[in-house]
C-alpha cells in the first residue's frame, strides 16, 4: 500500500505533464495551420531561410551604383569563387538544392539578379541581356572575386555566356545550364508565346500547374496555399515580367548568345535535360558549333528531367560543374 501511495503522485505528475505537452502540440499545430492558411508566404520564406542556414549560406546585400544586390554567399572560404545565376522569373532560391553539393568545394555566390526577387528594380530601366551583363560585371568587381567560375540557368545562362564573351579574362570556367539565347527546335512553349500567351503569366492554380508541366518532367506537388503565393507573385510582377520577356524574346535579342559563342575563350560545359520543354535540347547543336575558341568543351545530358534541371537533378548538375571546373 505504501508503494502504491508513493507511485500515485508520480503518475499524476507524469499525466499532468503529458496533458500540458499535448496542449502545447495542439496549439503549435493550430498556429502552424493558421499561418499556412493566412500567411502562406511566411511558410515558404521560412523554408527557404531554413534551407539556406542548413547549407551554410548567408544572405548579404551590396550596393553597386544604382542597384542594391541581394545574394547568398558561403561554402569553402578559400575555394574558387563560383557565381550561380537564376533564370526568368526566378531567384537565388532556384539554386539552393544544387548549392548544398557545391559549397564543399567552392566559395558560392548566388545573387537575385537585378529586378528580380529582392534585388532592386528601377522603373523604366532596361533589364535585357546586355544591361544585366554590365550590372553583373559591376557586382563581381565590387566583391573583388578575381577570376570566377560562372554558371547560369535558362535566362541566367544567356547572361553568363554573354558575360564570358565580353569579359573573357574574368571567367575561368563557364557552365550553361538549359541556357537561353540560342536557336532550338520550335516547341509548344514557343508556339504559346507566338500565340500571345506566356505560360509564365499565371492567374490561378490551374495556370500554375500548367506551368509546372512545362518546367518539370515530374512537377513537384505543392500545397494549394503555397501555389497561391506563386500566383499572387506573378500577378504582382506581371508588368515587369512581361517587359523583360519582350526584351529577351525580341528578334534582336532572342538568340543573342549564339553569335557571341566564338568569343568565349573559357572552358565551357553545357548541361541539358533531355525532356526540356522550354528550351529544346537541340540547342546543344548550336553550342557545339559555336564554341570555336573554347579550349575545353563538355556536354552533360541528363535524363528524366525537364527545364528545371537545377531542381530536378541538383546533385547531378552540381557534380557535373564540380568535375568540369576542378578536375583536369
Amino acid at each position: 500500500m505504501a508503494k502504491d501511495s508513493a507511485r500515485n503522485p508520480v503518475l499524476a505528475r507524469v499525466a499532468r505533464r503529458l496533458k500540458i505537452l499535448g496542449v502545447v502540440i495542439i496549439a503549435l499545430a493550430v498556429a502552424a495551420l493558421a499561418v499556412y492558411l493566412i500567411a502562406p508566404r511566411v511558410v515558404l520564406e521560412g523554408a527557404i531561410t531554413w534551407q539556406t542556414w542548413r547549407d551554410g549560406l548567408h544572405r548579404e546585400t551590396l550596393q553597386v551604383g544604382d542597384t542594391r544586390w541581394v545574394y547568398l554567399a558561403g561554402g569553402k572560404k578559400e575555394g574558387p569563387p563560383l557565381v550561380l545565376l537564376h533564370g526568368y522569373g526566378g531567384s537565388y532560391a532556384d539554386w539552393l538544392l544544387a548549392a548544398r553539393y557545391l559549397t564543399p568545394n567552392f566559395h558560392v555566390i548566388i545573387p537575385d539578379l537585378p529586378g528580380w526577387a529582392d534585388s532592386s528594380r528601377i522603373a523604366g530601366a532596361d533589364y535585357g541581356y546586355a544591361a544585366q551583363v554590365d550590372r553583373l560585371h559591376g557586382f563581381v568587381g565590387a566583391l573583388h572575386l578575381g577570376q570566377i567560375a560562372l554558371a547560369g540557368h535558362s535566362m541566367g545562362g544567356a547572361i553568363a555566356g554573354l558575360y564570358a564573351a565580353k569579359y573573357p579574362k574574368d571567367v575561368a570556367a563557364l557552365a550553361l545550364v538549359d541556357s537561353a539565347g540560342i536557336h532550338f527546335k520550335k516547341n509548344a512553349f514557343v508556339r504559346e508565346l507566338e500565340a500571345g500567351k506566356s505560360p509564365f503569366d499565371i492567374d490561378d492554380r490551374a495556370d500554375f500547374q500548367h506551368l509546372g508541366t512545362m518546367l518539370f518532367a515530374d512537377p513537384p506537388s505543392l500545397p494549394p496555399r503555397i501555389q497561391d503565393v506563386f500566383v499572387e507573385r506573378s500577378k504582382r510582377n506581371r508588368a515587369f515580367r512581361d517587359q523583360v520577356l519582350r526584351e529577351i524574346a525580341a528578334p534582336a535579342a532572342r538568340y543573342a548568345l549564339e553569335p557571341k559563342l566564338p568569343d568565349i575563350t573559357a572552358p565551357t560545359l553545357a548541361i541539358w535535360c533531355m525532356k526540356d520543354r522550354i528550351i529544346d535540347p537541340s540547342a546543344l547543336d548550336a553550342i557545339r558549333r559555336g564554341l570555336t575558341h573554347s579550349p575545353d568543351i563538355g556536354v552533360t545530358e541528363l535524363h528524366g528531367c525537364g527545364h528545371m534541371s537545377i531542381m530536378e537533378r541538383p546533385r547531378e548538375v552540381a557534380r557535373a560543374i564540380t568535375h568540369f571546373v576542378l578536375l583536369p
